[in-house]
């Protein structure tokens, strides 16, 4: 019964489904270059790069993959990618899939929150979930353990809509 799910799921297997995705990728790269003017950094034309081939993924990327196709970047090494990503997370503009070792863009410049993904152990699909009780409570736990969290990933695995029985 999928209609009675909270959202409709039209992309093909493999797609991140991001809430965060923006619409515009070049207003958008425009507003993450402003953000990282008033973080006090340079958006560098690797790190812009990177971000456009995220942004214009199908699904999470692996580093290596971006590597690839960083074409006219003649000196881009691994390093480099890992350096750019690294900087991109740090800004909040990108997450990290630890058990895809993976990356997907994020659109929500205007605020930092925890990304919450559910990944399909069949399609290896990953879908953006904007669980916000779940974040709270998890900033509450972490607070209440005297912990200072910076940001959070949850991964949850198990099997989306489209492969359900």
């Amino acid at each position: 019964m999928a209609s009675s799910k909270p959202h409709t799921h039209t992309h093909a297997h493999g797609h991140a489904n991001t809430p965060c995705s923006p619409a515009d990728t070049e207003a958008f790269l425009h507003e993450a270059e402003a953000l990282v003017v008033r973080q006090g950094q340079r958006m560098t034309r690797i790190r812009r790069k990177v971000l456009r081939l995220l942004l214009d993924n199908q699904g999470p990327a692996k580093a290596y993959d971006l590597l690839a196709n960083l074409d006219g970047e003649g000196a881009a090494k691994p390093p480099t990618i890992y350096r750019a990503l690294d900087f991109l997370q740090d800004a909040g503009l990108v997450h990290k899939i630890e058990s895809l070792n993976a990356y997907v863009a994020c659109g929500h410049t205007s605020h930092s929150h925890s990304a919450v993904f559910l990944i399909c152990d069949t399609c290896k699909g990953a879908e953006e979930l904007h669980a916000t009780a779940t974040s709270e409570a998890l900033k509450a736990e972490t607070k209440g353990a005297g912990f200072r969290m910076t940001r959070a990933v949850v991964e949850v695995r198990g099997t989306c809509r489209n492969c359900a029985p």
